[in-house]
């Protein structure tokens, strides 16, 4: 897995990306090392076309060394826009950086992001990108300001909204992907997981589950229960020890 973190987080896969890396391994029990994509989540945010070139640099020597080696791609908060720019999705029209060649596109196997700003203006990863989309889940929190520009935000839902219910079930879209064609199923869902509401969260007020975005090939809504008003600042910094991985600088792949 290669996992770009989110504004502020220190070096390393970031709170996010560490549970997404943990619930794959455990819904997949594959052999999935991690790759953090080295670069500067500043809160100017002017180091995202570096970051997608770190991880397509990454892409390319991984490939050239295991040319059967799937990959799953990842991001949070600032990290979303970092895949963004890899799956060749413009960012507020503007193109802010070189896009994965295509020549490696059947290297990715799914593509998640969570709290992608370019959710915002409509869109999103999976609808966006002529690259990835058709491997590709944008999982927002309708609480999140950062992808939801509706009303009920609270930064708490962009912060601590996404582990683990989110996470749990982008690596249940993530391990379909990944266990595609293969004699190994998913624990009670049989050749591909089933999606529904994660446990604890309802739609959004104003929503429904036929509303533009919902379901399994598009962005995932649910709000965050019991969230309280709290004051915007940066993404919050990892919680917990960080996952079983081999740490930043070494390679993400599934074999």
């Amino acid at each position: 897995m290669i996992f770009a973190r989110g504004t502020d987080e220190p070096a390393g896969l970031g709170r996010v990306g560490a549970a997404f890396v943990d619930s794959l391994r455990a819904q997949t029990g594959m052999n999935i090392d991690t790759y953090a994509v080295d670069y500067k989540a500043s809160k100017l945010q002017l180091h995202g076309g570096d970051g997608a070139n770190d991880a397509i640099a990454h892409i390319k020597s991984t490939v050239s060394a295991c040319p059967d080696t799937q990959i799953v791609l990842g991001g949070f908060s600032q990290g979303a826009s970092v895949i963004d720019i890899v799956a060749g999705v413009p960012l507020g029209g503007i193109t802010w950086g070189s896009s994965l060649p295509p020549q490696y596109v059947d290297n990715i196997a799914a593509v998640a992001t969570f709290g992608n700003v370019a959710g915002r203006t409509g869109g999103s990863l999976a609808t966006q990108s002529t690259l990835l989309g058709d491997k590709a889940v944008d999982m927002c929190n309708p609480a999140d300001p950062i992808c939801h520009a509706g009303p009920g935000n609270e930064w708490s839902g962009h912060t601590e909204g996404y582990v683990p219910g989110y996470t749990a079930q982008a690596a249940s879209f993530a391990a379909a992907k990944l266990l595609a064609g293969s004699s190994q199923h998913l624990p009670g869902y049989g050749a591909t997981p089933g999606y529904g509401p994660v446990p604890g969260y309802g739609p959004a007020p104003g929503y429904s589950p036929a509303s533009t975005g919902y379901g399994p090939d598009a962005t995932v809504h649910g709000p965050l229960p019991g969230s309280g008003q709290q004051t915007p600042g940066p993404t919050s910094s990892p919680v917990g020890p960080a996952s079983p991985s081999p740490g930043p600088g070494y390679a993400a792949e599934v074999h």
